[in-house]
């Protein structure tokens, strides 16, 4: 059916309208586009990440905003800066944007850049840009991410900073060391920079891509192998600048740049470090002049031809008169003068005349000697000399001498055998390895040769080592070229014949199989070299014992036990003995006794130097520490005291060179423990002993006098101090101390009340005798007195000491007043009592002095036949009329028969309620009166004893009743054990009574052997019976 038209073009019209709406709608869509992470920067470097917004209306200006995601909060954004919204930023970037530290760079309406200046490590994480929608539909994307990685800014660069003066046409090196500890893949650019009048020229460069670039102004002097940048190992530039000129002086320096590469592959800066300046001046040579010798080749075969030109550096050469000399090996071949005239010496006149030597003068400044057929002999060190001299006739005033230059002169080649030849092929860690490649021919002379040095690893992986190339330049294969570098990897040649290759600090790496392999080479006419053969030897296998698994220590001593003054001595001993001669550091290290600090005392280093600790001062001057051969270091200490009684114990820590000028730790141990105990000397001081009374009137003069019996040492020092304690019993009092230096210092109270000093005094009569002197003695000085005596001695250190204390004996001091007027009735009498009866014994004052008085009575007893001495205090009444028993009889059973009764102000007795044997002695009674002083204190009058009371005691008559109540065994036995048997066969008869026996049984029942039947058998007769 055919639709009308009206309706197929309004269809039409609105396919049209659809096509152009999705089509708008396409190109309309929006893209936000970043960075493709991850991106790698360094800490503390300027970064910028750009962010660009497509598919927007042109005319709208995009704003944006950045937040960024921390790796320890996944979940979290944190918003940093916005191009709109000025409170945006989150607190912990708000100073950071506030400073200008991290701002937005509007690049166009639709890009900007996030800067931020000063990197740091919590900038790590996952970056957002966000743009806000600025129409009126949504349509594509509005944000974008990329993660941004901080990583260490490891880059150093350094270049000795010096004053070099040089002359025009010298040569100068500078060698820059460039590093970086970058775990990621990146790139090195070092450049050498000339700074002069202000600027900075580029000499030359080595770009990221390791492209040699040279500046504008070196680029000719590149070209003509003037200027050289070589890198040498791993981290060194060297910069070589050949002929100097003036207008090079100036400041050198390195400048080094790291790079990595985004995943979008473009460069980005990491670092960047410029090293110190290097000054370099440069002088004019004037009047002064060089010569320099070079040959276009140095390596060259028999019977071929030798070239040697010989340059005079000089201003204005062509009105200056110059004679060159040639020599080989010092000596003089050929000269030639100002004239060009020629001298020959030796054969080579000959061979001039042959055509086999030429000598001209290619210009006023270069000068060449050719060699035709050259021979083995003509190989050797060339240099030549240049003369000057006034006129052509006239001899010279001034000579130059250049560097010599080596021609080596090659054979035809030849039928080789390679052998290899080890040192040892077992040896420690650390140990050197020494191979020997030698080279042996038949009867031809060989060719050039190339050696290389090749090891297989216990996986069977076999690689090279190091190489030396024919024309003698060692190539070193990446593994070892760090070790060659530092010298610990050498390869040489010591003969025509014989190369060698050191590993001077073997590691457990190095285990393994070496060979060598020899290739001989001949010179092509176009200068290349051709291969002629290779010869490789057997496999040399070298085993290698790490250093850990047979190093240790261990320390002993014979001198455990020291005494003051004394030595004692600590040995360590370094196992096994195999490594002595590898460097070694020894500490000694030591614990004071009872203390847990400790601290090192003195260590021998590696290097032979001793380090003494700087908290060990009591042992300064009394150390000695020494290192044997067999590697055991002795420490011994004399003149010890208990400042040097601890532990000890030794650390040894063994080191080995990694550069000229670095150690490395390699392993340490520590030994055993040591106790050291120094004893002190043994106090023997001894004073008097026996406690004495005197008695004193007032204002007598008292002495008492310490006495030392015995001392420790004879140069023994001693400190007294005089103890007073009043009869009262009071607290004890120091009255005066005279020290160790006879120093006397007096009690503060006692120095207020004796104003005057002619109190209280104290001599030293005799080294082992002090004196204290009372004068005047008054009432209030009675009491006990005693002196203390400290020992001093002087230590190792020459610190005084301690050794001991002793208190004396006390001396107990009585004063009465001159007019004392006490009087006791003093008759002596005899009194016989039998054993039990009661005794009574007065004591009568006939007298006294005061009406006022008191009184204290003490009661002695003095055995029969005994001196006075071995009397005994029974009981003392003071006078407050209280009662204190002494002597023995405290603790006596009979005590409580003992008493003492005041019966008027001036009678008192003493009563025993029952006497025995025992108690047969002397008995009798001492007075003391108390009267009172001017300030109301009691203070003793004096004393007096009574007459002697002898008492005689007669045991009673010994009878059966007395003996057995006296002793309660016997009492017992004789009359309460007998009861107690008699009462229990009462008690058996009683029982017997009341149950007499019953009729016994037939002998066959209770006859305890009888014979038993058979059991069996009665159970069968019981089974027959149950049946019928």
């Amino acid at each position: 059916m055919e639709l009308p038209r009206s309706t197929s073009l309004k269809i039409a019209k609105f396919l049209i309208f659809s096509l152009i709406l999705s089509f708008e709608m396409c190109i309309a869509q929006r893209q936000v586009i970043l960075p493709e992470g991850p991106l790698y920067r360094a800490e503390g470097r300027h970064v910028t990440i750009e962010c660009e917004v497509r598919g927007t209306q042109p005319s709208q200006e995009q704003s944006f905003e950045w937040s960024v995601t921390l790796p320890e909060k996944p979940t979290w954004s944190i918003q940093i800066i916005s191009t709109h919204d000025p409170d945006y930023t989150y607190a912990m970037y708000s100073k950071r944007v506030e400073s200008g530290e991290i701002y937005v760079e509007r690049i166009t309406s639709k890009s900007v850049r996030l800067h931020i200046t000063n990197l740091r490590k919590s900038d790590e994480g996952v970056y957002k840009c966000q743009t806000p929608n600025m129409e009126e539909i949504y349509w594509g994307s509005y944000n974008e991410f990329t993660k941004l990685t901080v990583i260490p800014d490891a880059l150093s660069a350094t270049l000795v900073p010096q004053v070099i003066n040089k002359v025009e046409g010298d040569s100068l090196e500078l060698v820059c060391e460039v590093s970086k500890q970058t775990l990621y893949h990146t790139h090195v650019a070092v450049t050498w920079y000339l700074e002069k009048g202000g600027q900075e020229v580029q000499v030359i460069s080595l770009t990221r891509d390791f492209i040699l670039s040279a500046g504008e102004l070196y680029k000719q002097r590149q070209e003509s192998g003037d200027v050289r940048l070589d890198k040498m190992g791993a981290t060194s530039f060297r910069l070589t600048v050949h002929k100097l000129q003036r207008s090079e002086q100036g400041l050198f320096h390195c400048q080094s740049v790291e790079w990595m590469q985004d995943p979008d592959k473009s460069w980005q800066e990491l670092s960047e470090r410029r090293t110190h300046n290097v000054t370099v001046n440069v002088r004019s040579l004037g009047k002064e002049f060089r010569s320099l010798i070079k040959a276009k080749e140095v390596n060259i075969n028999v019977g071929g031809s030798l070239e040697i030109t010989c340059m005079v550096e000089a201003q204005n050469p062509a009105e200056r008169f110059f004679t060159v000399v040639w020599f080989l090996n010092n000596d003089e071949i050929v000269r030639m003068e100002p004239n060009a005239v020629l001298s020959f010496h030796g054969e080579y006149g000959a061979r001039e005349n042959l055509g086999k030597l030429a000598v001209r003068k290619k210009d006023d400044k270069e000068y060449f000697l050719k060699l035709y057929q050259i021979k083995m002999e003509d190989g050797g060190r060339y240099h030549c000399q240049v003369e000057e001299s006034e006129k052509v006739t006239m001899g010279a005033f001034s000579s130059n001498r250049s560097e010599e230059i080596a021609i080596t002169v090659q054979r035809p080649q030849a039928d080789l055998k390679v052998e290899i030849s080890i040192n040892a092929t077992n040896i420690l860690e650390g140990d050197v390895l020494q191979f020997a490649c030698n080279v042996r021919s038949g009867a031809t002379v060989p060719g050039q040769l190339s050696v290389i040095w090749q090891f297989m690893d216990k996986h069977k992986v076999k690689s090279d080592i190091i190489e030396m190339q024919q024309n003698g330049v060692q190539v070193t294969a990446p593994p070892y070229q760090e070790r060659v570098g530092h010298g610990e990897v050498r390869m040489a040649r010591v003969g025509s014949d014989t190369f060698t290759l050191g590993i001077y600090d073997a590691r457990i790496s190095d285990e393994g199989m070496y060979s060598c392999k020899v290739m001989e080479w001949t010179a092509m006419p176009n200068q290349n070299w051709k291969l002629i053969g290779d010869y490789v030897s057997s496999d040399k296998a070298v085993t290698i014992k790490s250093l850990e698994s047979i190093f240790k220590v261990i320390a002993i001593t014979r001198t455990p036990t020291a005494r003051y003054y004394g030595t004692f001595e600590l040995q360590c001993f370094i196992q096994p003995l195999i490594i002595n001669h590898l460097p070694i550091d020894v500490t000694w290290k030591f614990q004071p006794a009872n203390s847990d600090e400790s601290f090192h005392l003195v260590t021998f280093s590696h290097d032979t130097a001793i380090e003494w600790g700087d908290k060990a001062v009591s042992f300064k001057g009394k150390m000695i520490v020494a290192k044997t051969a067999s590697n055991t270091v002795r420490l011994r200490v004399s003149r010890v005291s208990s400042l040097e009684a601890g532990k000890f114990l030794c650390d040894a820590v063994l080191w080995k060179r990694q550069r000229p000028d670095q150690w490395v730790r390699v392993v340490s141990v520590t030994s055993n423990i040591l106790q050291v105990v120094v004893q002190a000397p043994v106090s023997r001081l001894q004073l008097a002993q026996g406690n004495t009374t005197i008695w004193k009137r007032v204002s007598d003069v008292i002495e008492l006098d310490c006495k030392i019996f015995a001392q420790t040492q004879n140069d023994s020092q001693f400190s007294v101090s005089w103890l007073f304690i009043k009869p009262q019993g009071q607290k004890e009092v120091t009255l005066l101390n005279i020290d160790r230096n006879n120093i006397i210092r007096y009690n503060e109270e006692l120095r207020a009340s004796d104003r005057e000093g002619t109190k209280m005094r104290v001599e030293k009569t005799l080294r082992d005798l002090y004196k204290l002197i009372i004068g005047k003695a008054e009432v209030t000085d009675q009491g006990n007195y005693c002196c203390a005596v400290t020992e001093w001695l002087l230590d190792p250190n020459n610190v005084w000491y301690e050794v001991g204390k002793a208190v004396s004996a006390v001396t107990t001091v009585q004063v009465h007043t001159p007019d004392a007027n006490l009087q006791v009735v003093d008759t002596d009498r005899l009194e016989s009592l039998k054993e039990d009866a009661a005794f009574e014994l007065e004591c009568v004052i006939n007298n006294q002095t005061q009406a006022s008085s008191q009184f204290s009575v003490t009661w002695f007893f003095q055995s029969k036949g005994q001196p006075k001495a071995s009397r005994r205090e029974l009981l003392r009444t003071d006078r407050n009329n209280i009662q204190r028993y002494r002597g023995n009889l405290t603790a006596d059973s009979h005590k409580s028969t003992l008493q003492s009764v005041k019966v008027s102000s001036n009678n008192y007795k003493l009563i025993m309620s029952s006497v025995a044997p025992g108690d047969s002695g002397v008995y009798y009674c001492r007075v003391e009166e108390w009267v009172t002083n001017g300030q109301n204190q009691w203070a003793l009058q004096g004393s007096i004893e009574s007459g002697r009371t002898t008492l005689r005691v007669q045991p009673s008559a010994v009878t059966l009743h007395t003996k057995a109540c006296a002793s309660p065994s016997l009492f017992y036995f004789l009359f309460v054990y007998p009861f107690i048997i008699i009462i229990a066969l009462l008690a058996l008869v009683v029982y017997f009574y009341l149950n007499p026996k019953k009729p016994q049984k037939s002998s066959q029942v209770n006859n305890f052997w009888a014979p038993i039947e058979p059991v069996n058998d009665d159970l069968k007769n019981e089974e027959d019976t149950s049946v019928i």
